[in-house]
């Protein structure tokens, strides 16, 4: 072998290890997160709400015309609308508040555990621990939102008829392509949360106390809403995390729309670079060790 493949191959071996060595140490994060008992007590917090919503439109009969949230007066005629309906209940303040306990335990519960330490000495290295991390609550924010949705689903499915799916443009489609669009509508609301998962990455690096970066991630969600809500504020809405979190029911329309989808991909997105760098920068000059 000469010794420029020799030099080749000693140079790939460290990335194909670096490569093996991050891919090992998401696995293992989100196997440890899936294994505890508090994500699967929030992932059936979160299937409890198409369940009650379902049950009690089963009960009670639906709701009277304009009462109750958009779709609610549908789930007696078709099932599938179940789904859609928990997600526009669960998204103001349900799935915001259990991505933010997720998202602030991040950092800060390692911390208060004294196993941050250990994961860099191990070593994992401080910015490919972050990316982690991250892509294990991005991981759990799509969990979360398929429990939503796939749970109404099925308790839809088992409590009421089946049909064709009414979008809001009037055009009637079929079972297959309206569970398209609700899976859709998940990717949506998974990407909806991404940028607020890198804010509470970020507070969980201020921090050793996770609930203090759980509370304020969730209270920033909240503040998000209330401010996008006024119309003093028109100037700043544009730029809030939250502005198209209810965007998605453009996906119901015949043809679908994708503008909101793109315009949050992109908002989401600058979120996401601006608190990960901020985390980067934080979590670089933090000590840990001592």
């Amino acid at each position: 072998m000469s010794s420029e493949a020799a030099a080749g191959v000693a140079t790939e071996a460290p990335r194909a290890s670096s490569r093996g060595g991050t891919l090992s140490l998401f696995g293992s994060e989100v196997l440890t997160l899936f294994r505890r008992r508090r994500t699967w007590a929030l992932l059936g917090a979160l299937a409890l709400i198409p369940i009650l919503i379902a049950v009690a439109v089963r009960l009670a009969g639906g709701p009277e015309s304009g009462g109750g949230p958009p779709f609610l007066s549908q789930i007696t005629d078709n099932g599938l609308f179940v789904g859609v309906t928990a997600i526009l209940v669960a998204m103001p303040l349900f799935l915001p508040l259990t991505i933010g306990v997720v998202a602030g335990d991040t950092i800060a519960g390692e911390a208060s555990h004294g196993t941050l330490r250990y994961l860099l000495i191990a070593p994992a290295g401080r910015i490919r621990l972050l990316i982690v991390k991250y892509a294990a609550v991005a991981v759990f924010s799509g969990a979360a939102t398929l429990t939503v949705v796939v749970v109404g689903t099925l308790i839809g499915w088992a409590l009421f008829p089946i049909g064709p799916v009414t979008l809001l443009s009037g055009t009637t489609v079929s079972v297959g392509d309206g569970l398209l669009r609700f899976l859709a509508i998940a990717a949506y609301v998974t990407v909806s949360l991404l940028g607020m998962s890198a804010i509470g990455l970020f507070l969980s690096t201020l921090t050793t106390v996770p609930v203090g970066a759980m509370a304020a991630t969730a209270i920033l969600a909240v503040v998000s809403q209330i401010m996008g809500a006024l119309p003093q504020l028109d100037w700043l809405h544009p730029w809030l995390f939250t502005t198209y979190w209810l965007g998605f029911g453009d996906l119901l329309r015949d043809p679908a729309v994708w503008d909101s989808f793109a315009d949050n991909a992109l908002l989401q997105g600058g979120y996401v670079v601006v608190f990960g760098a901020l985390a980067v920068g934080r979590f670089l000059t933090k000590d840990v060790l001592s």
